[in-house]
Formats: structure tokens, C-alpha cells, sequence
């Protein structure tokens, strides 16, 4: 008989029968994203999902790929993991939105050093949660231990959403115009971009816990805010005449990710006292002494979306989304 010592998969770091029970332990608020679209709930080794496409003359499907970034670690210290995965799915789907497709079914991917499941658990309720809000089926994902690559406590997630539009009603900014005027409608915080200079600079200074009377909250929560889903005012705006894109406002700020939807030759005009900044920008600006240029490329400055629309459609337009409880901001020009 051998005495050589035995290893198994789980002596490695790799506890399989966790991740079996935290599977078991989602199926529920999984399941509850799922209209009959859907074939089957999660444990295959594929999800399926049957569209409608009747109502679709030439349909295109549209995806998109996201992380959350370093908002992570903020998630980390704070030991709050409810929200990082709403981040992630309303990331998702106001990209795609924005292209004016409507989103169908996502999948995430939570990978860490040794599954906690209760961290788990309540990273997957974030998505199943944004995931019902947005009208999106959660049809699979994967969840991996990975030791070594990963430190005590830590994980990372990704995220893959699909949606669809007819080919006709495509918005990628052709019709843009010299002269269209960019409506401006709020964030909710610094969404998923911009963490690895706010922590830099925040935590230089403050600990998680600790609350600021310029944010009216903690640090953690200011940061931790959740990542806004424009999917319903994307949805109502679009069909109004004169609406020529949409641009969502992630890492590279507002010139950045605006510029991305301008035909050839034209470029942006931004009259950047339109609106007040949130306290937080004004707070990482001050005790960072971060160079305006910088804070213009890295944050979104509490501008989560933009609307490019025809001048002579300004005030049709302002008016729905006023209508629909939105404040809006004229916030520059196509020249």
C-alpha cells in the first residue's frame, strides 16, 4: 500500500460540491427572469432561448461584453455584493440600447479564489434583479474557483447580453447633423467607470465606512451606487421624430463615447457648466487636484446618456422626457 500523501480537486482549492449548492441555492430567482421564451432553467451546458419574430421584418441581433471594472474592490471593503451585479446588467443593456435594439437574455460569469456562497448568492440576485427590471431573461452563466489567481475575498465578473432590432431601426448616428443639439440626462453616480482614479484619490483620505457632508452618505454607498438602466426613456425617446442617437456615457467621458456616433467630419461642442456636478466629482477633483482634461476623459460628471436630436425636435423631445420625470440638460452642439 502506498503512503504517499492523496490530493483531490478540493486540497487544490477547487470545492466542487459548492458551486453545485450554489447553483441549486439561484435556480429560483433565476428562474423568476424567465418568460416562455425560454426553454429550460440553468444546469445544462446551454441556455436556450426561442425569440418571437413575428412582429421582426429584417431582425438584427445585437450583443455586447462588460465587466464591472475596479468597482469591485470597493464592493470588496464595503463586504456589500448585492449591487455589482445590477451594475453589470444595466451596463449591458444601456449599450445595446443605445443601438436601439431591445435587450433579450444576458449571461454572467463570476470567477474567484475560493467560492464564498453567500457572496455568490448575492451577486447572482443582483443580476436576476436587474435582469426582471429590464424585461431580461438570465439563461446561463458560470461560475468558477480559480486559487491563486485570486486573493482572499476577491472575485471578478463579466457579462454577455443580447437583444435585437429590426435592421431599419438601427441608431448608429447616420443621420446626425451639423447643428443637432446633445440633451444630457443624469447618472446615478459614477456607474462603472472612472474607479481606479475615484479610489485612488477617496481612500487617499477616507475609509469606506467613514461619511462625508459634502455626499450627504459613506463613501462606500456614494460608490457603490447602482449603475442606472436607461432602457425605458431609450425606449419612449426613439420613437420620437428627430432623435438621430444616443450615446452612453462610460469610460472616455462624454467626448469619448459621443464622438463614437458622429459621422465623418463633424465633432462636439460641450458647454460643460450646463448642469452642476455631483458633490463626489467636485470632492475627487479638489482632493486629487486631478486636472480638469482628466476628469473630462475618466467620469461621466453625472451625465449618463446622451440624446442627439434635431434642433427643430428640441423642445418635442424635452418635453417627453420631462413628462416621463427626467431633468434635462442642453449640453452642447454637433458642428
Amino acid at each position: 500500500m502506498s503512503d504517499k500523501k492523496q490530493f483531490t480537486y478540493k486540497d487544490s482549492g477547487v470545492d466542487i460540491k459548492a458551486g453545485e449548492e450554489m447553483v441549486e441555492s439561484i435556480k429560483g430567482v433565476v428562474k423568476d427572469t424567465h418568460g416562455p421564451e425560454v426553454l429550460h432553467n440553468i444546469g445544462g451546458f446551454g441556455g436556450f432561448f426561442k425569440p418571437d419574430l413575428g412582429s421582426y421584418k429584417n431582425p438584427v441581433f445585437i450583443s455586447s461584453v462588460d465587466g464591472v471594472g475596479t468597482k469591485l474592490i470597493v464592493a470588496f471593503k464595503a463586504g456589500k455584493y448585492d449591487t455589482v451585479g445590477q451594475d453589470l446588467v444595466n451596463h449591458c443593456v444601456n449599450d445595446i440600447a443605445v443601438c436601439g435594439a431591445k435587450p433579450l437574455f444576458f449571461l454572467d460569469y463570476f470567477s474567484t479564489g475560493k467560492l464564498e456562497q453567500h457572496v455568490g448568492v448575492d451577486v447572482v440576485k443582483g443580476f436576476a434583479k436587474a435582469c426582471k427590471e429590464n424585461g431580461v431573461a438570465l439563461i446561463g452563466g458560470e461560475t468558477a474557483e480559480m486559487p491563486d489567481i485570486y486573493d482572499a475575498g476577491e472575485f471578478d465578473l463579466a457579462g454577455t447580453i443580447v437583444g435585437i432590432v429590426d435592421e431599419d431601426k438601427v441608431i448608429n448616428g447616420s443621420e446626425i447633423q451639423k447643428g443637432d443639439v446633445l440633451l444630457g440626462f443624469k447618472s446615478s453616480g459614477l456607474h462603472t467607470n472612472g474607479y481606479s482614479l475615484a479610489r485612488k484619490v477617496l481612500f487617499s483620505r477616507y475609509k469606506v465606512e467613514n461619511y462625508v457632508e459634502e455626499l450627504g452618505s459613506t463613501v462606500g454607498d456614494e460608490l457603490l451606487k447602482v449603475h442606472r438602466s436607461y432602457l425605458s426613456l431609450i425606449t419612449e425617446l426613439k420613437e420620437l421624430s428627430g432623435v438621430n442617437g444616443f450615446s452612453h456615457i462610460t469610460g472616455g467621458g462624454i467626448v469619448g463615447n459621443t464622438k463614437r456616433i458622429l459621422p465623418e467630419g463633424m465633432k462636439l461642442d460641450i458647454n460643460w457648466d450646463a448642469w452642476e456636478r455631483p458633490p463626489v466629482y467636485k470632492l475627487i477633483k479638489e482632493i486629487g487636484n486631478v486636472p480638469e482634461d482628466d476628469m473630462q476623459a475618466t467620469f461621466n460628471l453625472g451625465i449618463g446618456l446622451i440624446a442627439v436630436v434635431s434642433e427643430s425636435e428640441v423642445d418635442a423631445v424635452k418635453k417627453k422626457a420631462e413628462a416621463l420625470g427626467e431633468e434635462v440638460f442642453e449640453v452642447g452642439k454637433v458642428i
